[in-house]
């Protein structure tokens, strides 16, 4: 009788384990998620002297994290596909600041010598980082590149 409540219960274990296992998300869930885990619209955010990492959501969208603990979405204000190859992203920054509409996302493709393409923020959200969490595995690196000096305008 040991071994059937035995076999009874790793069968269950071996389900339940089954059913608690979700697959990944897809590119456009992902997105979902982040939006509807994202506060109102910054006007800029500081930016660190390295950034935590970086994640693709789409070719419009990604999310980068200033530290552990403190993550923005941001979104482009055109497409990007660029963003899907890339292997290295900077931010463009002044002052410390990443500022919506001031400041670019530059993408490198590793092994690539051409220029680096670069897409203009559009906006900032801050992730609620108690709902999301991000592994450091999972992010890629980035670097905060000085924004030209001839680029108009200051972050509000």
């Amino acid at each position: 009788m040991p071994v059937r409540r035995t076999s009874g219960l790793l069968s269950t274990l071996v389900l339940v384990t089954a059913c608690t296992t979700s697959p990944p998300m897809s590119t456009a869930e992902r997105l979902e998620f982040y939006r509807a885990n994202a506060g109102e619209p910054v006007p800029s955010f500081h930016s660190p002297a390295r950034l935590w990492g970086w994640r693709a959501l789409s070719d419009s969208a990604l999310t980068v994290w200033t530290s552990k603990n403190d993550g923005f979405l941001l979104e482009l204000a055109s497409r990007c596909p660029e963003m899907a190859v890339a292997s290295a992203i900077g931010l463009t920054t002044r002052n410390d600041q990443v500022a919506a509409g001031l400041d670019s996302i530059v993408m490198q493709r590793r092994g690539s010598a051409d220029k680096p393409a670069t897409c203009l923020i559009s906006s900032i959200r801050p992730i609620n980082t108690r709902a999301v969490t991000e592994s450091k595995r999972d992010l890629h690196d980035a670097d905060l590149l000085n924004r030209d000096p001839a680029a108009p305008g200051e972050p509000h």
